[in-house]
């Protein structure tokens, strides 16, 4: 149990003994929520708890304090208990406890940080499910980071995560998509032939037309054209498929599941049994030859077609069909969809969908991810400089890294629209976020590397010498985590692992600075083998950061 969660349970127990003492009138106990202060003057932990007490128990929020404290039952792991003005309870926890935390990390390992839930609720995380039309690019970037990272923090907190993109492998824009490439493969072969109004424009259907004819010559000059464009599709599907894949890859994103619509939804009908399930349940109606999902009757300010007048599907119609398979099909207990900035206007109907196939709205949670502006410094980066257009993933990976993207655009929320600073990111110095951390890694991996080479065994290190404020300081954020991971979860909000990691980081290269870790001292080797436990309990705290985050815990920099 969080030590956190186990305030809480004194601080209940204090109230129960309150009321039935009669220092406290009979009735509910409003949720204990448990902060830590921001001054450490108010100790470790704080409850409001008497200030929400206050009305119904009429009396001053100071005087509930003041019962409360002495009826709350002792613990091995809290030193003081008080009461603070203007109603607060404060805790101050116990040095040992404390000192006793680094073999807590050290027995956890890469596990650390971890919890445990008495359910394993199945939770799907699906992102960055774009068309397979043309190659990833920053926005896309954002999202996928976005949806990774959550899912790792979900994972961590317990949770049995599945991450699934969702391929877009059917519709008009496939078909815009299927044309082009035809048309320009057919023009690397010496053929005329014009690209279509709504075709892709970009190079890089020109660099897949040369990779189909490099790889088929002219395999399709002759193929009747509905044949042509329906084997050169298949191809150019799954090389734009690999290419983002790749891109993904890259970027330390990977999927447990790649969903496609054609194959798993229109293939096996599943969108004309989701219209009879919405008809049964009375939200379909016919209009002006189309079929409508009478959204207005679920508070929504107007009717969605769903079925064409010429009888082909909604992208509405294909995502409740897609939905009903999360939850139904496949049992889901909660989904979450990171969106594009471009689909806000889509939520609220999405939710209005699940209700009418009689699915809890609740369990379905859409994040908006908002646009990315990439600068160089104060120049903004308006286009790629190898193609004039979009400025690709794999252009950004190519000239900040892995490790720089993931960790600048986990650092903000995904409603808020981000700069990304190129130059920043390539910065070898603590002005660079990413630098700095991982440069606290890389300092305590030589110094455990020195240890070694000096035949430093830390095992029998006793960790009741650590006592300097520095140590405590840096102990203090090492156990932040577990509760940490706990929050993230519940917020779904990864924007607090940059900045813990951060904090971390600046916690040990303060203890760096006061505390020698490493002497040659004979009287200070029992200090020395303390100390090493500490810096090897933090490099542990900091790579599990890292891992979550997806990045690299360098040893070397």
């Amino acid at each position: 149990m969080l030590l956190k969660d186990r305030i809480a349970q004194l601080a209940a127990q204090a109230v129960e003994a309150a009321q039935q003492s009669g220092a406290l009138p009979a009735g509910p106990t409003p949720e204990i929520e448990v902060e830590r202060p921001q001054n450490p003057e108010h100790g470790d932990f704080a409850i409001s708890l008497p200030l929400r007490l206050a009305r119904a128990a009429r009396m001053s929020p100071m005087a509930i304090a003041e019962r409360l404290v002495p009826l709350t039952p002792a613990d091995d792991s809290i030193q003081e208990v008080r009461a603070a003005a203007p109603g607060f309870i404060n805790f101050v926890v116990k040095q040992s406890w404390l000192q006793q935390q680094v073999e807590e990390v050290l027995q956890a390992g890469e596990t650390y940080g971890n919890l445990q839930r008495r359910t394993r609720e199945r939770v799907q995380v699906e992102f960055a499910s774009v068309n397979p039309t043309g190659p990833l690019h920053v926005g896309h970037a954002r999202t996928a980071v976005l949806g990774s990272g959550l899912a790792s923090i979900l994972a961590a907190a317990g949770y049995d995560v599945s991450t699934e993109y969702y391929i877009n492998d059917a519709g008009t824009q496939m078909d815009a998509f299927y044309r082009s490439l035809l048309v320009r493969y057919l023009q690397q072969m010496g053929r005329d032939a014009e690209m279509p109004e709504s075709g892709y424009m970009g190079e890089y259907m020109n660099d897949l037309a040369r990779e189909v004819a490099a790889e088929h010559g002219e395999r399709f000059l002759d193929l009747p054209a509905d044949r042509a464009y329906t084997e050169i599709g298949a191809i150019g599907l799954e090389k734009m498929l690999a290419i983002i894949r790749k891109d993904l890859e890259d970027v330390q994103v990977t999927f447990d599941v790649w969903f496609s619509e054609n194959s798993e939804l229109r293939q096996k009908g599943e969108p004309a049994g989701t219209l009879k399930d919405l008809e049964s349940n009375g939200y379909l109606a016919d209009r002006e030859g189309a079929t409508w999902f009478t959204s207005t009757s679920l508070g929504e300010d107007k009717d969605n077609v769903l079925i064409r007048s010429t009888g082909e599907p909604t992208y509405f119609a294909l995502d409740i069909a897609y939905h009903k398979n999360k939850f139904i099909e496949r049992s889901f207990d909660r989904v979450i969809n990171i969106w594009g900035a471009d689909h806000q206007g889509h939520i609220s109907r999405m939710k209005s969908a699940v209700s009418a196939l009689g699915i809890d709205p609740a369990r379905l949670t859409i994040i908006v991810s908002q646009l990315v502006t990439l600068k160089r410094g104060e120049e903004t980066v308006r286009a790629s400089k190898r193609s004039g257009e979009i400025v690709t993933l794999s252009e950004l990976l190519e000239e900040a890294g892995s490790d720089a993207c993931r960790f600048f655009f986990l650092s903000r929320t995904p409603e808020s629209q981000m700069d990304f600073d190129m130059e920043l990111a390539k910065k070898e110095s603590a002005d660079n976020p990413v630098y700095y951390v991982q440069y606290a890694h890389a300092r305590i991996a030589g110094i455990m590397a020195l240890s070694k080479e000096r035949n430093l065994d830390y095992a029998s290190g006793d960790v009741s010498l650590l006592g300097h404020e520095a140590e405590t300081a840096l102990i203090k954020k090492m156990v932040v985590l577990p509760e940490l991971v706990q929050h993230m979860a519940e917020t779904l909000e990864p924007h607090h692992l940059p900045r813990y990691a951060t904090e971390l980081a600046t916690a040990f290269h303060w203890f760096y600075q006061q505390c020698r870790v490493v002497s040659e001292a004979p009287e200070e080797l029992p200090l020395t083998l303390a100390r090493l436990k500490l810096v090897e309990a933090c490099r542990i705290v900091l790579a599990r950061c890292l891992s979550i985050m997806g990045m690299s815990a360098p040893e070397h920099m």
